[in-house]
C-alpha cells in the first residue's frame, strides 16, 4: 500500500510555478486596482476640486466655512481671509478653513 501511495505521488504531474505564482498574484492585483479606482482616484479628484475652488476665491464672494460659519470675502492675504460675518464683525480664517464657496 505504502509503494503505491509513493508510486501515485511519483507519477503526478509537478505544477507549473509561473502559473501558480499568477493565480496568487491575480486577485491582489484586482483589489489593488479596485481601491484605486474606488477610493484613491475619486478623492485625488476631489483634493484637486478644492485647490482650484480655493485659488479661485476672490474679494465678495459668499463663502461658508468649514465651521458653518457664513460670510463674505472682505481680504485676501497669502493663506488668510477675512471673513465679514455681521455688520462690523470681521473674523481672519486659514484659506483651507473656507469649505464652500456659494454662487452669486
Amino acid at each position: 500500500m505504502t509503494s503505491l501511495l509513493s508510486f501515485v505521488i511519483a507519477q503526478a504531474p509537478a505544477a507549473d510555478p509561473i502559473s501558480s505564482m499568477m493565480t496568487t498574484i491575480l486577485p491582489f492585483a484586482a483589489i489593488i486596482l479596485i481601491f484605486y479606482f474606488m477610493m484613491i482616484r475619486p478623492q485625488q479628484k476631489r483634493q484637486k476640486e478644492i485647490k482650484s475652488m480655493l485659488e479661485a476665491m476672490k474679494k465678495g464672494d459668499k463663502i461658508v466655512t468649514s465651521s458653518g460659519i457664513h460670510g463674505t470675502i472682505t481680504n485676501i492675504e497669502d493663506g488668510i481671509v477675512t471673513v465679514q460675518i455681521a455688520d462690523n464683525t470681521y473674523v481672519r480664517f486659514e484659506k483651507v478653513a473656507i469649505s464652500t464657496v456659494l454662487q452669486k
